[in-house]
């Protein structure tokens, strides 16, 4: 099977999972909403990674920053100076892009190696494009401006009157509301170095997106995790982490042939080291999550433009440091984007017919069985069935069309059981479970279903 970004946007659209933003205004550019099963999806991925990273995680502890915060935090983080991106402008249909893009996407047509756009400099850049005649991927001409560097940060003002405003911003990332909660968070849980910080939430990037659905959007979630530790434990930790985020995309479901790893050609200004994971897209390899020895550069940053004290004091040795930090960085919409093509497939059935199922990992499933009552007779005790599931579990009910239909139906969605309601089950109460990748059914007492769809979903 060929999958297609263009398949899978269609597909998302036409059964729930993501509509295009602001729809019926004909959209806004690089803005997604999620659907009804959708939302479920999501919410599923961001509990697997808690589970994973916090809950059974020692010595780590959860925050939910705010996204306005002083704009000395951007001063300190060095995002009001070094956040941008290299845009030129076509000059003859006005369409601007990354200058980085236009050169990456030229090399990967052109199949020609050993450059790597993100680390060339802005003359460096100019001058590639300047002499390949790298033209504009919407009209095919190359006529481009010289590259300027646009801050990726939304810009909002705080103040009842337009005199008293100040400037403040969107965040950029989650991580610095990490940084700033590390003496609340130490104090509070009495935490002792190793320990580590970890949140969920938006953050916003004025930044061209390339057009391939959720991957790079202007609003997304992050899931992120900051390590504190001795200087002389970092490197352990850092490829430690490298491991256990690898292991957490291979349980979910991802096969090992389509990841990655790939260490950093450019280091940011305070990493020591830094590794992406990458995933196989339809669109081909792209960064899936980093994983960052950031030093104790953050810290160290907010002490100084604080004024706050932020060593640690070592309670066995009285030893005081700045810890380093080992920071693990994924997106939630490009870990799902990456999940929905991971699990879409169409498969060929006995008599030629073709099924489009998606094989999510159960846990992830948006719903974890569909209730089917056989007919119209049966749908009371069908809602009743209903009813009793839901009090443990995320399910569904379809009660309209042929059992074939409802069985493909729920198969599009990936829901990993379905549970028909038949006449039987009025006289003995037994009901008949239907595996999605399997299509083996199995009949069970009503009372033994919770326990059974329960210890197969676990993650």
């Amino acid at each position: 099977m060929n999958l297609t970004m263009d398949k899978l946007v269609n597909h998302c659209k036409t059964v729930g999972f993501v509509y295009r933003g602001s729809d019926i205004y004909d959209g806004l550019a690089n803005t997604w909403d999620y659907g009804p099963v959708g939302v479920e999806l999501k919410n599923n991925i961001k509990k697997a990674w808690w589970k994973r990273f916090v809950q059974e995680s020692d010595n780590t502890f959860g925050v939910d920053a705010a996204i306005l915060m002083n704009s000395r935090v951007w001063e300190a983080s060095g995002h009001t100076t070094g956040f941008s991106d290299p845009k030129m402008d076509c000059k003859e249909c006005k369409m601007r892009e990354r200058a980085d893009n236009l050169v990456e996407e030229y090399c990967k047509k052109h199949k020609i190696t050993g450059l790597t756009p993100d680390a060339m400099s802005n003359e460096e850049l100019e001058k590639f494009i300047e002499e390949h005649k790298v033209p504009c991927p919407k009209c095919g001409k190359s006529n481009w401006t010289p590259i300027r560097n646009f801050n990726l940060m939304f810009e909002t003002s705080r103040g009842v009157t337009d005199e008293s405003q100040n400037k403040i911003y969107l965040r950029p990332e989650t991580a610095q509301g990490e940084f700033v909660n590390f003496l609340n968070v130490q104090r509070t849980s009495r935490a002792k170095v190793p320990f580590g910080i970890a949140q969920i939430g938006k953050a916003f990037r004025n930044e061209i997106t390339p057009g391939n659905f959720i991957f790079r959007t202007i609003e997304f979630e992050q899931m992120e995790h900051q390590l504190f530790c001795k200087q002389e434990d970092a490197q352990k930790f850092y490829e430690e982490y490298k491991q256990k985020a690898m292991q957490f995309l291979l349980d979910l479901g991802f096969p090992r042939e389509n990841l990655r790893y790939k260490d950093h050609d450019k280091l940011a200004h305070y990493a020591k080291a830094a590794c992406d994971i990458q995933y196989l897209f339809p669109v081909g390899w792209e960064e899936l999550n980093g994983i960052h020895h950031r030093s104790n550069y953050d810290l160290s940053r907010h002490q100084e433009f604080s004024g706050k004290n932020m060593t640690y004091l070592d309670p066995q040795t009285g030893e005081k440091y700045i810890p380093n930090d080992i920071e693990y960085s994924i997106g939630c919409d490009r870990l799902l984007l990456a999940t929905l093509c991971n699990a879409y497939d169409e498969e060929t059935l006995d008599g030629g017919d073709t099924r489009v199922v998606m094989h999510f990992h159960p846990f992830l499933a948006p719903y974890k069985v569909a209730v089917l009552p056989l007919q119209k007779d049966l749908n009371d005790k069908a809602r009743e069935i209903y009813r009793n599931l839901q009090k443990h579990f995320m399910c569904t009910i379809d009660e309209a069309g042929s059992i074939g239909k409802r069985y493909r139906r729920q198969d599009q969605i990936g829901t990993p059981y379905c549970l028909t309601v038949d006449f039987d089950t009025l006289q003995d109460n037994t009901v008949t479970l239907r595996d999605r990748d399997s299509m083996e059914q199995v009949r069970l007492p009503l009372d033994q279903v919770v326990s059974y769809i329960v210890e197969k979903i676990q993650f």
